[in-house]
């Protein structure tokens, strides 16, 4: 198919509308798809990191330590 103007080739032969929406709606899809996982990732770390600290804070309070031998 050929067009005889830039703005023909946007309208698509009247489809333009359906056609770059969706392939804007592909482009979205797929950056979600590789970003989600480095979001996930990272909220995963961060809270394992809060319940380390959390876990070495109750520690250092009760003086007890799991790794310390039953006396």
């Amino acid at each position: 198919m050929s067009f005889d103007s830039f703005g023909d080739f946007l309208a698509m032969g009247g489809h333009g509308f359906y056609v770059w929406w969706a392939y804007l709606l592909t482009a979205v899809v797929v950056a979600l798809i590789l970003v989600w996982p480095v979001w996930r990732r990272r909220r995963f770390l961060r809270e394992q990191r809060g319940r380390l600290r959390r876990s070495r804070a109750l520690g250092g309070q009760t003086g007890s330590s799991s790794d310390a031998p039953e006396t």
